[in-house]
């Protein structure tokens, strides 16, 4: 009989993406994947889009504020946990792989109760709150960076990195050009605020357009709701909600990148060694993780930084045109890096625990 595992995490494409990373592999090893996740959840669509069993729980977002919101999303957190244990119990996994994000919390706990082994993988830095009330019922927590060690039980964290898709590395520069409607004449600057979008960021890039423009190509992930209707139709600039089929191809078209900086976005710009300039939301919109995770990143040498809180339109430019004149430099250093695809060690603890 094949082995089974429950993976989970949501909220947000970064919860969701090194699950997906992960399918092809754990589907050559012969196990039965199904997937637990929110009631509707951007990771229901990613993840049905696989073919993969979808089941959704009630559950809210834990907040660190207080809020009336509090009150009413612990109600549905307790009733995920009781739905978590039900199913769990009903499926009958080997083993439950965790990505993070307050969905993840009830399926955790309700592994725990069934007797069901844990992994647990952290993107940022420091744990979020969310996995931070999850490890204690884990047995292994996988890392992207060696530094969050430090912050997780002894002798339950690895660093593995992140888990890449392998896709990204198969885009075609031709084909993401011809999604764009460029002609391949000028440099081309992909600029990406989130699955949810940066509204700071999208008007700040609108802004120095028409100077852009003269020098590049302009791909922008502006997020869902965010389209510019009086810019559509240009051949200059094309923007797009969001882009999961084909993102490959959008990738291999960029010369450089303007990013969030989500850790698995950047490990993605890692892997692929595109000159990259993070504007780490801001501390007052966070926790602050991604401005640790820009830091290590701009000391590594991999990237520029801009602080949100001291943006402008004409910094973005300033900025956006130094990395570019800059790039072979930034490019030498990711080059130079042993960080790359964290799919291999993530996979070693998974098999450990199948066992």
């Amino acid at each position: 009989m094949s082995k089974k595992i429950v993976l989970t995490g949501g909220g947000t494409a970064g919860h969701v993406t090194p699950n997906l990373a992960l399918l092809p592999y754990l589907k050559a090893e012969g196990y039965e994947i199904v997937y637990i996740g929110s009631q509707n959840g951007i990771e229901r669509t990613l993840i049905e889009a696989e073919g993969i069993p979808y089941y959704g729980i009630s559950t809210g977002k834990l907040r660190r504020y207080l809020s009336k919101e509090n009150i009413k999303d612990m109600f549905r957190v307790v009733k995920g946990i009781g739905e978590a244990k039900k199913l769990i119990k009903k499926l009958k996994p080997d083993l439950v792989f965790s990505k993070g994000g307050f969905v993840a919390v009830p399926v955790i706990l309700g592994a725990k109760s069934n007797k069901v082994p844990v992994i647990i993988h952290e993107s940022d830095i420091t744990p979020g709150l969310a996995n931070k009330i999850a490890m204690p019922s884990a047995r292994v927590i996988c890392s992207t960076f060696p530094e969050t060690l430090q912050y997780v039980p002894k002798g339950k964290g690895v660093h593995t990195g992140t888990p890449i898709r392998k896709e990204l590395f198969e885009g075609d520069r031709a084909k993401g050009l011809a999604a764009c409607g460029f002609r391949g004449e000028k440099p081309v600057l992909l600029m990406m605020g989130g699955s949810l979008g940066a509204v700071k960021l999208n008007n700040c890039l609108r802004e120095i357009l028409p100077e852009l423009t003269k020098t590049f190509d302009i791909i922008h992930l502006c997020g869902k709701g965010n389209l510019d209707e009086t810019l559509l139709g240009r051949a200059d600039y094309k923007q797009f909600e969001y882009v999961s089929d084909g993102l490959n191809d959008l990738f291999a078209a960029a010369d450089f990148i303007v990013s969030r900086a989500g850790s698995n976005s950047i490990s993605e710009f890692l892997a692929l060694k595109k000159p990259h300039l993070l504007i780490p939301l801001s501390a007052r919109a966070s926790r602050g993780d991604q401005i640790l995770n820009a830091a290590s990143f701009e000391k590594q040498g991999f990237a520029r930084v801009l602080d949100e809180d001291e943006m402008t339109a004409e910094s973005m430019k300033k900025e956006i045109f130094a990395l570019y004149e800059n790039k072979e430099k930034y490019v030498a250093a990711m080059e130079n890096s042993t960080a790359g695809d964290g799919v291999e060690a993530v996979m070693t603890q998974i098999k450990a625990l199948m066992r």
